[in-house]
């Protein structure tokens, strides 16, 4: 059994969370919860720790409310874990740490919406290449859940840092960081194309962790004909551990690009983009490759 040190500050939100998520296998369940394991065998093989631990560590996370346990098997009974939203809550606190981790850990620190393509951070978002975005949704700019997968054979998702229809609705000095500029014309390019994206069987959805009504404003003032959705809380960021960067407080996704076909599955990645026209033209041709080939 998991060794538990109750710890004495009761007035301290962070001990006391602690006492709740502070062992590190605590928070790598959660975080594998996120991308969609619901199963005892998934986390198990994923995580490679043995069976004893893993049971005793959900036991705990189904105790603290972060986890339900729900049958999905009568004969015999065997029951998969999802996150209450109270787990949901936690996502926050990952995306804060893989972004620290990203920044401090395996970068030098430096604020930057994008990469080196050869960091381990690009290796990583790379890695999504034949994985399967899980089901989830998001809202829209109208506030409505949709699912970021579209049911056309397929989807382009580009994920942006953010975009206003105010030039001083910018956090300051936006322009400073490396990789954030470009937002308008990425979502104007798209625009401008859109027909071309239709006619090779793919929707286009643009993510990015802005609120709903900031979307709206947006997409009204640049008269964009494509879905604009919110991953504010963040689900998207996390289940498919996204990279992002912090800007006057908010966690904001770094620009990079997705194309995934009708089962979900992540066909082709665009990250780091250095070129924002040149990318769309990429997603394009990624398109019209997995078509040829399906």
């Amino acid at each position: 059994m998991a060794q538990r040190t109750q710890l004495g500050d009761a007035d301290c939100a962070i001990a006391q969370a602690l006492d709740v998520v502070g062992d590190w296998w605590t928070l790598l369940i959660v975080r594998d919860a996120a991308r969609g394991l619901r199963r005892f065998e998934e986390f198990q093989r994923e995580l490679g720790m043995s069976r004893k631990v893993l049971a005793e560590r959900l036991r705990l996370l189904v105790e603290a409310g972060v986890l339900t346990r729900e049958p999905y098997q009568d004969r015999p009974v065997r029951h998969e874990y999802r996150l209450t939203p109270r787990g949901r809550g936690l996502l926050p606190v990952l995306v804060a740490l893989q972004d620290w981790g990203d920044g401090w850990v395996l970068g030098d620190g430096e604020m930057t919406a994008t990469t080196d393509e050869a960091s381990r951070e690009a290796v990583r978002v790379h890695a999504l290449r034949g994985t399967r975005v899980p089901e989830l949704l998001l809202p829209d700019r109208f506030g409505e859940p949709r699912d970021p997968v579209a049911d056309t054979e397929f989807t382009v998702l580009y994920c942006f840092p953010g975009a206003y229809a105010r030039a001083d609705a910018y956090p300051p000095g936006w322009a400073g960081i490396p990789g954030a500029r470009g937002c308008t014309l990425e979502s104007c390019t798209y625009r401008d194309q859109l027909a071309e994206f239709t006619a090779a069987g793919a929707t286009v959805h643009g993510v990015s962790t802005q609120r709903p009504d900031e979307q709206r404003a947006f997409a009204e003032a640049e008269g964009l004909r494509f879905p604009l959705l919110s991953d504010a809380e963040p689900a998207l960021t996390t289940a498919l551990r996204l990279p992002t960067f912090r800007a006057a407080g908010v966690s904001r996704l770094k620009r990079l690009t997705l194309v995934l076909d009708r089962d979900r599955v992540v066909r082709e990645v665009i990250y780091p983009i250095r070129d924002i026209e040149a990318s769309v033209t990429t997603a394009l041709a990624a398109v019209r490759t997995a078509a040829r080939s399906a």
